[in-house]
C-alpha cells in the first residue's frame, strides 16, 4: 500500500509542479477477495491534488515520503483513516477520538477490539491510481470523468452490488 500510494502521488506531484494539470488526484479502493476470486469493495475514496486554498498542492499528498501523518487520506493522524481506525481498534488512544464511522470499520475488519494488536477477520487489499480528468471511468457513456464524479459513480455502483460490504457512508444508494 505504502509503495503504491507513494508512486501514484509522485505522479500527481510531478503534474502539479509542471503546471500541466492533467491529474485530478488519487482514486483508491480498500477491498477483499471472495472465495470465488471476486473483488469485494470495502471502501472507495479519493485524495485530490489541489488543496483547499485553490491552486496549492493538497497537504494530503504533499511530502508523503517524509511525513505520513496525512498520507493521501490514509494517514496515522486523527481525522485520517488509519489514525481514526486506530483510535477505535488499538488500545491507549483517547476515547474522545472514537467515532461511530470507524467503530463500524473496526467491527467489519477486526476479530476483537480494542487490542494492542488487533487481528483482521479477512485479508484486506488496497488499490490506488493517479486519475487523469481525461480518462473514462467505470461508465463509458459518460466519457471523460472527473475524480469527484468517478468516486461517486464507484460508490453508487458498489453500494448496489455489495450493500453489506461497503463501508462508505456518503454516496451510497438508499435502501
Amino acid at each position: 500500500m505504502e509503495t503504491l500510494v507513494l508512486a501514484e502521488s509522485d505522479i500527481l506531484i510531478d503534474d502539479w509542479k509542471s503546471g500541466r494539470g492533467e491529474y485530478d488526484g488519487l482514486i483508491y479502493l480498500m477491498y477483499t477477495i471472495s472465495n470465488h476470486d471476486d473483488v469485494i469493495p470495502l471502501y472507495i475514496g479519493k485524495a485530490e491534488s489541489i488543496g483547499k486554498n485553490g491552486g496549492n498542492l493538497s497537504a494530503n499528498i504533499a511530502n508523503l515520503h517524509r511525513d505520513k501523518s496525512k498520507f493521501a487520506r490514509w494517514g496515522d493522524g486523527y481525522a485520517y483513516h488509519i489514525g481514526d481506525l486506530s483510535a477505535v481498534a488499538v488500545l491507549d488512544h483517547p476515547r474522545e477520538k472514537v467515532t461511530s464511522k470507524y467503530t463500524n470499520w473496526a467491527s467489519r475488519l477486526f476479530e476483537e477490539f480494542p487490542r494492542q494488536y488487533p487481528k483482521l477477520k479477512i485479508p484486506v487489499h488496497f488499490w490506488a491510481k493517479a486519475w487523469r480528468s481525461s480518462e473514462v471511468g467505470i461508465w463509458n457513456n459518460f466519457g471523460p470523468t472527473r475524480l469527484t464524479f468517478l468516486e461517486y459513480l464507484m460508490i453508487g455502483v458498489a453500494s448496489s452490488a455489495y450493500p453489506e460490504s461497503l463501508l462508505n457512508r456518503e454516496g451510497q444508494n438508499r435502501s
